[in-house]
């Protein structure tokens, strides 16, 4: 199947492997260490190039601290960080802002911005008072 495309529900999966180990601070090599696999398989299974197979999704899961289910996107699996950051990025203006802040180099203007924008909420929510 040389040159065939990854199937959604795949892609789907591997996105959410992806969003979840990145939201719990693993690199790749750190989940393929803890689940037995290179990085490089890592790699191809949050692309959803390669399918994973459902001993391995447990053992992924587990080492995320996420229900199997959270990687399927299952409705009854409880609101989950996946579905909170689409949320986040669903919010006008998220994707330019996140668009922005990717476009600057990595280092202290990265760390000025979200400073800026915590110091801006604050602001905001100062000068609203209570209600």
């Amino acid at each position: 199947m040389a040159g065939a495309q990854a199937d959604p529900a795949d892609v789907a999966v591997g996105a959410r492997i992806r969003l979840l180990r990145k939201l719990r601070g693993l690199s790749q090599q750190a989940l393929a260490d803890a689940t037995g696999v290179t990085f490089q398989q890592i790699q191809k299974y949050e692309r959803g190039s390669n399918r994973v197979s459902a001993s391995m999704l447990t053992r992924i899961a587990q080492t995320l601290h996420a229900p199997v289910g959270e990687l399927f996107g299952e409705a009854g699996a409880g609101p989950s960080p996946v579905d909170e950051v689409a949320g986040l990025l669903a919010m006008p203006g998220a994707i330019e802002l996140l668009r922005a802040y990717a476009d600057l180099p990595r280092g202290p203007a990265r760390g000025a911005l979200v400073d800026f924008v915590r110091s801006l909420r604050q602001a905001m929510e100062s000068s609203e008072g209570p209600e």
